[in-house]
């Protein structure tokens, strides 16, 4: 498929590469889309940056579509008031993550957009604790980690599954990047137990927090088992 391909040639592209089982799959996870991400990332690098046909595909509602859109996008070339729209139309949790990590990241609003999502409901408020776990880990400086760990504190136990799952993220990662507030991040972990029963696969480390960060100190300082 050429550069200048039209958006209905890529649509029945993506439709030819649809899977009902890998469906059945991602449906079990919140995502209404069958194709192999593989093969997505393929089509896309043959299509290469294309910022209008993203944002046709984008358009359709595709969820599929939708994931190619922000592979041939111009991260860049988005306002804050755009991605404010484009955040709220989200309802997949795969697609709010390459939105986040294709779109956002590389784009010029991320710090802007932390700020107003990171209150929001379900997959607009895990976008904001995303970009959030990404200032904690790259560059802290100028965010008030103690006002973080309140507020995870406060709300973390009742916050909606997908938003749960970005803010247990960062309070593990306080607790791993920042020795300081290391103490309280697990004590936090133990009183709030969230997905302290969640399943890890043999030799993955489990999202529980508390051995999550223990587990990530230990690995990063040299430390032997136990």
């Amino acid at each position: 498929m050429s550069t200048g391909a039209t958006t209905k040639e890529v649509m029945r592209e993506l439709a030819t590469l649809e899977d009902p089982k890998m469906r059945a799959v991602n449906e079990r996870r919140g995502d209404d889309h069958g194709v192999n991400l593989t093969h997505l990332r393929s089509l896309a690098k043959r299509l290469k940056t294309q910022q209008e046909l993203a944002l046709q595909l984008w358009a359709t509602g595709d969820t599929a579509a939708r994931l190619l859109a922000t592979l041939v996008c111009r991260p860049k070339a988005f306002s804050a008031s755009e991605l404010d729209a484009m955040v709220n139309d989200i309802r997949s949790p795969k697609l709010l993550d390459w939105f986040i990590v294709n779109v956002v990241k590389p784009g010029r609003h991320g710090e802007e957009l932390r700020l107003g999502w990171k209150d929001g409901d379900n997959l607009v408020g895990r976008a904001g604790w995303s970009l959030t776990v990404e200032r904690v880990v790259k560059n802290a400086e100028g965010l008030d980690l103690d006002a973080l760990l309140s507020q995870i504190e406060n709300e973390m136990k009742q916050a909606p599954a997908e938003k749960q799952w970005a803010m247990n993220h960062c309070l593990a990662e306080i607790g791993i990047r920042h020795p300081e507030h290391r103490a309280r991040a697990i004590g936090i972990g133990k009183q709030l137990a969230v997905l302290i029963d969640y399943p890890a696969s043999p030799g993955c480390t489990p999202p529980y927090a508390p051995l999550w960060i223990a587990e990530m100190v230990r690995r990063r300082e040299g430390t032997p088992d136990p």
